[in-house]
C-alpha cells in the first residue's frame, strides 16, 4: 500500500514502518526455502501471514506515528511485489499454478517498471498507486496463502482450492488491467513533458 498523501513524506530512513518493511523483505528467502526445500507448507503460511500483518501494520503506524517517508513508499510496494512474484514462481515450480500465471505477473511488472524512467525523463514523479492496483494486490496476497492451505490435504483442498483459485485469477486479471492503465497513462504523460 502507498502511505497517505495527507501526511508529509520525509526523508527519514530509520522509522518503525520502514523496519517492518525491511523485515518483510527479509522473510522472502525464508518463505521460498520453506516452499521449495523441505515443503513445510504450514510454516510457509505462517511466514505469509506475518508478512500480511506487517503490510497492514506498517501503513497504520506510518499514519499514527507520522512516520510516512519516501523510502517507505518504495519499500512497501516492493515487498508486496516480491512476495507475489516469489510465491507465484514457487507455485509454478510445484505445479500449483500454470507457468503463464507467473509470466503475466512478470511481464506486467516489467512493463510498468520500464515506464518509470520515461516518466522521470519527461519531468513526472512516480505515479500514485490506483485503487484497481491495490485491489489486485489484495486479491493476490490473499489467494496465495489460501492456495497453499489447499496443499495440506484433501479436506482443505475441497474448500480452500476453489476460493484460492478464484482470488488468484481475479487478482491476476486486475493486476494486468491496472498495469495496462499505468502504461497507457505513462505514454500519454511522456507525450506532454513538463517544461523545466
Amino acid at each position: 500500500m502507498v502511505h497517505g498523501d495527507a501526511h508529509v513524506r520525509s526523508d527519514r530512513v530509520f522509522t518503525i514502518p520502514n523496519l517492518l518493511s525491511v523485515l518483510r523483505l527479509a522473510g522472502v528467502p525464508l518463505f521460498l526455502w520453506l516452499l521449495l526445500g523441505p515443503h513445510e507448507d504450514v510454516w510457509a503460511i505462517v511466514v505469509l501471514a506475518l508478512a500480511a500483518i506487517s503490510d497492514w501494520l506498517d501503513g497504520k503506524l506510518a499514519r499514527w506515528l507520522n512516520q510516512t517517508s519516501r523510502l517507505g513508499t518504495l519499500l512497501d510496494p516492493a515487498a508486496d511485489r516480491l512476495y507475489i512474484l516469489a510465491t507465484a514462481f514457487a507455485f509454478v515450480v510445484r505445479g500449483i499454478l500454470p507457468w503463464w500465471f507467473f509470466a503475466l505477473i512478470l511481464l506486467r511488472d516489467a512493463a510498468v517498471s520500464l515506464c518509470l524512467p520515461l516518466l522521470r525523463r519527461a519531468g513526472y514523479d512516480t505515479p500514485e498507486v490506483i485503487y484497481l492496483g491495490k485491489a489486485a494486490t489484495f486479491c493476490l496476497l490473499y489467494a496465495l496463502p489460501i492456495l497453499l492451505l489447499a496443499q495440506i490435504g484433501p479436506g482443505t483442498a475441497m474448500i480452500a482450492g476453489p476460493i484460492g483459485y478464484g482470488f488468484a485469477f481475479w487478482g491476476l486479471l486486475m493486476h494486468v488491467w491496472s498495469g495496462a492503465l499505468y502504461v497507457f497513462q505513462s505514454l500519454n504523460a511522456v507525450r506532454r513533458p513538463i517544461r523545466g
